[in-house]
């Protein structure tokens, strides 16, 4: 929900709803934890800090910043300083050293039935292995943190996984059960890939909740800070299949922001099996998540598979109230990567859920340009479209669930695979899309399912089919086309069985330079 306003885890009785016990649940507060702290607590300090002036982050020292990869990877925080190791907790704590592209501390503190302690920094805490030894001796005293992970029985309950990071500007990430890292989520995005550059806001400081003995669920707030703009947050974090964290958020403007973006995904697409395979690649894709998927107001599910072009992309899909949207990684087949190191087809997929009305609106996705697989370069969120002003408070309220399986299953049919053959005879290209699901399942070879694909003024369509997959047990459809002028092509495609849609829309932008 968001607000604007002048001046940022017994069967005889009839059973609650699921979503009343699950506000009980996230209001409530576990017995031993302080209870004068929590998200009014952080927002009373962000408005306060919005009536500043913006003061950068203090960097820490320069040899730090110097470091390479291979040297901060060998300085490891030791298990016997992790927080709240105890008999019958299931979350721990462990915390990140400072360096490289990490140059800035953080404030870390835990709440507890005693109050609000600080987590103190110590190079006792620390490993530091044969490439970092030699720094161990310059570490000041008090260089503190750059971050935090989370550790819980999320595969085995004799093990410790880790399930949920926090380092470096707003960046957080979360992996489900049988999952690895992937893309990651953000606090916020400020005007990205606009002119003039994008801002980074970053959490400055953290309170993690010390929770009760067998509990399915953790506590975190966070105070954000920028030059635009300050802000509260609470994740509530539960680990499973799949790990979903709910957040609350509150803004505070500095100044005005001509783009807000609210729960930013970030990932990495290099090429998949829609786009050419660089010189030199062997493995058959390269990607965090092949695809954006939105859901709006209406129920209509929309597939937009993602593309690495020679520049800069970006899309706008218009919605009110939507239901949900996320970047995904829909490729689950080994044979797709055949990479044993980086096991891309584990790599989780994000979706985010609005709570409450958003209003009118709509997803940006942004792509761009990227030569390897070493940076993310696919951004996606929501956004209003109206810039924001200094003196308002804004608030919103979401959830982040990551997947290692299919997301949001329905009786429609998904978009399976996207094939494109570019640059065929007489300038047509051709596609070949793979729709899989419970919709497709039961029907037979002679079903009357028909494929819609449409395009604009400036395409023409020819060769449309809908066809059986007998292997797959699904259905494909194929077209090709060519271009009347040499403007960009969007093209939609969809099947349906008589009058009714039976599958999700699929959407492509296909550049003047693709055709």
């Amino acid at each position: 929900m968001m607000v604007t306003s002048r001046c940022p885890h017994c069967a005889a009785r009839r059973p609650l709803p699921a979503s009343y016990l699950l506000a009980l649940l996230l209001a409530w507060t576990p017995a031993g934890v302080a209870q004068a702290f929590g998200l009014e607590e952080v927002s009373i300090k962000a408005a306060a800090l919005a009536t500043q002036p913006y003061r950068p982050p203090e960097k820490i020292p320069k040899f730090l910043r110097e470091i390479d990869y291979d040297a901060l990877r060998d300085i490891r925080y030791k298990p016997e300083f992790t927080l709240w190791r105890a008999p019958g907790m299931h979350f721990d704590v462990q915390f990140f050293h400072p360096g490289m592209v990490y140059e800035h501390a953080v404030k870390i503190h835990y709440l507890d039935r005693e109050g609000v302690h600080e987590v103190p920094f110590s190079v006792e805490r620390f490993d530091y292995g044969p490439r970092a030894r030699h720094l161990r001796h310059r570490i000041p005293p008090d260089l503190g943190y750059a971050g935090f992970r989370i550790y819980y029985p999320l595969n085995d309950p004799g093990v410790q996984d880790e399930v949920i990071a926090f380092l470096g500007a707003s960046y957080f990430r979360a992996v489900p059960k049988g999952g690895r890292y992937g893309l990651s989520a953000r606090g916020l995005a400020i005007d990205t890939a606009l002119e003039g550059g994008e801002e980074f806001p970053e959490f400055r400081e953290f309170w993690i909740e010390r929770p009760r003995k067998d509990s399915s669920y953790i506590r975190i707030y966070a105070l954000l800070d920028s030059p635009s703009v300050t802000g509260a947050y609470r994740f509530t974090v539960f680990p499973g299949d799949p790990t979903r964290v709910y957040v609350k958020l509150r803004l505070y403007p500095r100044k005005k922001i001509r783009e807000l973006g609210i729960a930013p995904l970030t990932s990495m697409f290099f090429y998949g099996e829609n786009t050419p395979r660089p010189a030199g690649q062997w493995r058959p894709e390269v990607h965090d998540s092949d695809g954006l998927m939105l859901i709006d107001g209406t129920g209509e599910r929309i597939w937009r598979p993602l593309v690495n072009g020679p520049r800069l992309r970006l899309a706008l899909f218009g919605l009110k109230d939507p239901r949900g949207f996320g970047l995904l990684q829909r490729d689950r087949d080994f044979r797709s990567y055949e990479d044993l190191e980086t096991r891309m087809e584990l790599r989780p997929s994000a979706w985010v859920v609005p709570r409450g009305s958003w209003g009118k609106g709509h997803v940006k996705l942004v792509e761009i340009p990227t030569r390897n697989e070493f940076n993310d370069n696919v951004v996606a969120y929501w956004t209003s479209g109206e810039p924001v002003e200094p003196g308002q408070r804004l608030e919103y309220a979401y959830r982040v669930e990551w997947y290692g399986r299919p997301v949001n299953p329905d009786a429609n049919a998904r978009v399976a695979n996207t094939w494109v053959g570019l640059g065929g005879a007489g300038k047509r290209t051709h596609f070949v899309l793979d729709f899989a699901g419970q919709a497709l399942d039961a029907l037979d070879d002679g079903a009357p399912v028909s494929p819609v694909v449409s395009g604009g003024a400036n395409v023409k369509i020819t060769d449309v089919a809908a066809t059986r997959n007998d292997v797959t047990g699904g259905w494909r459809i194929s077209f090709a086309v060519k271009p009347v002028d040499e403007g960009p092509i969007e093209l939609r495609a969809y099947l349906q069985r008589g009058q009714q849609a039976i599958s999700e829309t699929w959407s492509y932008y296909l550049e003047a330079e693709d055709q």
